[in-house]
């Protein structure tokens, strides 16, 4: 198994820390405060292995397949389902249902990752790919995106006014919840997507057009890097640091915090 390169202090988290973590330290309740206008009849999904391969042996033939959650009391249930699963991964579906799965809207969203950032000592994406080091990233890429979403913010601003933002575990992700960004068609959005990466920003397209609705769930566990998903406010992200703030590590880490 390929290893992807992290900053120092990341790494990929085992099952049994998964485990504790979901058990421990999941707040479903800022989950729920997380869906301001409720959570209605919205979908989640897992990916229990695909990029670390990490996963329980009795999901072998599934650890790389998205596995919809959509039957569920109550987020202390889908707790309970994702300790079933123990995944690398935990995401929520962007788009708004109503009754027999008709939808009426998707959140807008932007996905800034530091991978699609041109790196001066690792190169372009298509260069770390030749190496099946595609999700690798260092502490400057990091450093390079937390500043284009510092920017892509301030753009946003001239058109929306209800922002978000949640550091990812790698990158960033920025949440669009004004209602009138909740009615655009595919085309409007895959139009907007074109005028924000001609802005000079490196977004996933594939996200903010709505073809892929998914997209990590604030306050779950990324994996592949034992961070917690934070949403942040926008005065914090200049001096965020994802290696040392306590908001984002997991309890597991434990004296690993001290040694980096």
């Amino acid at each position: 198994m390929v290893q992807y390169f992290l900053p120092a202090g990341m790494r990929y988290s085992t099952l049994e820390e998964r485990k504790q973590f979901y058990v421990e330290e999941f707040n479903p309740q800022k989950v729920t405060e997380w869906f301001t206008s409720g959570l209605g009849n919205t979908k989640f999904a897992v990916i229990i292995g695909r990029h670390t391969k990490i996963y329980p042996s009795k999901y072998k033939d599934d650890a790389t397949t998205t596995i919809i959650l959509d039957e569920f009391k109550s987020l202390e249930d889908l707790r309970h389902q994702i300790l079933e699963f123990l995944p690398e991964a935990v995401y929520y579906d962007r788009n708004v249902y109503v009754k027999n799965d008709q939808i009426v809207g998707q959140e807008l969203a932007f996905d800034l990752d530091p991978e699609n950032i041109i790196c001066p000592i690792h190169g372009t994406l298509a260069d770390k790919m030749k190496q099946h080091q595609g999700l690798s990233f260092c502490e400057l890429e990091f450093d390079m995106v937390k500043h284009e979403a510092m920017g892509l913010l301030d753009y946003l601003e001239e058109t929306y006014s209800d922002l978000h933002v949640v550091y990812s575990g790698r990158g960033f992700h920025l949440h669009v919840l004004d209602p009138n960004a909740y009615k655009m068609s595919t085309k409007e959005r895959l139009n907007f997507a074109k005028k924000v990466k001609q802005a000079g920003f490196h977004i996933d397209e594939w996200v903010t057009s709505g073809e892929f609705r998914l997209i990590r769930l604030p306050f779950s566990l990324n994996g592949l890097v034992s961070r917690i998903a934070l949403p942040l406010k926008k005065g914090e992200l200049e001096s965020f640091d994802a290696v040392h703030d306590e908001r984002c590590l997991p309890k597991f880490l434990g004296k690993e915090t001290t040694s980096f």
